[in-house]
């Protein structure tokens, strides 16, 4: 009578398994094998959710933001691996490139002209291990979900972006440290100065109105000092 044996054996990569099943009959030996890879889902959570991995799951947050909008607010919690770095290159195309940043990109918004990070996996490699829960943020959305993207073909199991970035977290859900709130770290530059000074107008233009509303003898006395034209 035939002997069966089988025999299951794990990869040290933690993803990829091997299968085998051998027949053997007199002196024949047949041997059947099959790769299993287990694919990680990354999870895409909203900001409320994203609180609760924190505080529930212990999930670590990574954040992916460039220097300058971390350092405007962050959660205190947070470990700071950019996606992408300041570049300081000095080759000609590179410097006709970051003065074209800086005279538009950079003077609106207030950001660095930057390049993608080469030693991103690398850095959260020493500080992770592949098992580990990691809450992966930046501002927008994009950022982190390139991020966790990066960090799943590394082999990473346990990986959560915020859908919407920071920009959707409300003020208290997390501790936050910096000179803003979380939703505002991205607006820096010309739009932060604009954004103050429609504010200013918008306020004046609101108590005119309401001026002339409610004390409208009053309004046509002013207008009356003004010459028309």
């Amino acid at each position: 009578m035939a002997g069966i044996s089988c025999c299951c054996s794990l990869s040290s990569r933690g993803n990829l398994g091997t299968v085998s099943l051998s027949f053997n009959g007199g002196r024949r030996a047949r041997v059947l094998s099959k790769s299993l890879r287990i694919n990680a889902e990354i999870s895409y959570v909203n900001g409320e959710e994203a609180k609760r991995l924190v505080a529930e799951e212990g999930y670590t947050i990574v954040d992916v933001r460039d220097r300058i909008q971390y350092e405007r607010a962050h959660i205190k919690s947070c470990r700071h691996v950019p996606l992408f770095v300041e570049n300081k290159d000095n080759d000609p195309g590179t410097i006709v490139k970051r003065q074209l940043h800086n005279n538009f990109s950079g003077l609106f918004y207030g950001l660095p002209f930057t390049k993608p990070n080469p030693e991103f996996v690398e850095s959260v490699k020493s500080q992770f291990s592949p098992d580990s829960k990691i809450l992966i943020v930046c501002q927008e959305g994009l950022r982190s979900s390139g991020a966790a993207n990066k960090l799943e073909a590394a082999g990473f199991q346990n990986i959560a972006c915020i859908t919407s970035g920071l920009q959707s977290v409300k003020p208290g859900w997390f501790d936050v440290e910096g000179s803003t709130e979380l939703q505002d770290a991205g607006k820096g530059g010309l739009v932060q100065v604009q954004g103050k000074i429609s504010a200013v107008l918008g306020t004046v233009l609101i108590c005119a109105y309401l001026f002339i509303t409610f004390f409208p003898d009053q309004a046509e006395k002013i207008l009356a000092l003004f010459p028309s034209s």
